[in-house]
């Protein structure tokens, strides 16, 4: 009976909010436009679909925050064996140059790793489109305290909780994990204020730390096509430098302390920040991995042949600090 009254529960959390989503949406990045991209140079390339197996219990969309004018979900992944137990959480974050993008995309590595032991969530955001930051910031701490505050609901051990990112995803998990303690990015209404937004380990899948490298910050010489970054911020860095500036994770290093995986594509303009970062690791004896997978496209993650080796490092990983 516990179990089906648990159910009922999670039923009502995806019911809530239902109708409330009619927003802006951007939907240029998807599996099947990535897949034409890259599909000249990289033949052999298949999309990763989904898994269908009993290892693990799907609850789609989640309703972590009902706002006035929208409602956010996130797709969670129970594993099935050892329900009793409580486990590490693996937050997911979908790229897409902060405007596009789908959770859907990384519902394939969730479900790979939920088998593995993992509860896992894959986490949608208000992208540029609909709202400039720091509105997906707010979104994304408000996820993690939803996870906290629903620990037992879904068996997580809150201080066992991985944050991970593709792509502009991966810049976005870096702010989550080096702002964890920091007021000023709170949702100043948060329904969650009784839990933090502190997370225990940093999962990098080829996301820049640092928006005002020249590589995101320079993009910006033709008014009329600007920059995800610029569309994110709402502004240009030489318009509103503040911004690009205070949403850098590499700005927050000097008291960040967690365990870190980056898994790099092989091109390296995705890398800006990166070593920065670990020099200070170093320095403080903190935990961390790098790999880059040689001779992928960007996002690798949403690929055959790399996405069995990119799940590798993130399980070899979780495995090792938790």
């Amino acid at each position: 009976m516990k179990q089906y009254s648990t159910l009922i529960v999670l039923l009502l959390f995806t019911i809530t909010g239902f109708g409330q989503n009619n927003f802006p949406r951007d939907t240029s990045f998807n599996v099947n436009s990535a897949y034409r991209k890259i599909h000249k140079k990289f033949p052999h390339a298949e999309p990763v679909k989904q898994f269908v197996s009993d290892q693990f219990l799907s609850l789609p969309n989640q309703v972590y925050r009902v706002r006035e004018d929208r409602t956010l979900r996130m797709d969670v992944f129970v594993p099935n064996k050892g329900a009793k137990q409580k486990r590490p959480v693996i937050m997911m974050i979908h790229g897409g140059g902060w405007r596009s993008g789908d959770k859907s995309h990384l519902v394939p590595l969730a479900q790979k790793l939920a088998m593995d032991g993992y509860v896992t969530a894959s986490v949608e955001q208000r992208l540029s489109a609909e709202a400039l930051y720091p509105a997906a910031v707010y979104d994304l701490k408000e996820a993690i305290r939803f996870l906290k505050h629903n620990s037992e609901l879904y068996g997580i051990d809150t201080t066992k909780i991985a944050v991970l990112g593709t792509s502009s995803g991966a810049t976005m998990a870096s702010l989550m994990a080096t702002t964890g303690g920091m007021a000023k990015f709170d949702d100043p209404e948060s329904v969650y204020p009784e839990n933090s937004s502190k997370v225990q380990a940093l999962i990098n899948m080829d996301g820049v730390i640092d928006f005002t490298d020249p590589n995101e910050s320079g993009k910006d010489s033709n008014p009329d096509k600007p920059s995800a970054a610029a569309m994110f911020f709402g502004a240009t860095y030489k318009e509103k430098p503040e911004l690009w500036i205070e949403a850098s994770a590499i700005n927050y290093i000097n008291e960040y302390n967690l365990p870190t995986l980056y898994i790099n594509s092989a091109l390296p303009r995705f890398h800006a920040g990166r070593d920065t970062l670990f020099d200070v690791l170093k320095k403080k004896n903190i935990y961390y991995e790098v790999h880059t997978i040689e001779n992928t496209p960007h996002p690798y993650w949403l690929f055959h042949p790399w996405f069995d080796e990119a799940y590798g490092y993130v399980r070899d990983f979780m495995d090792k600090v938790f």
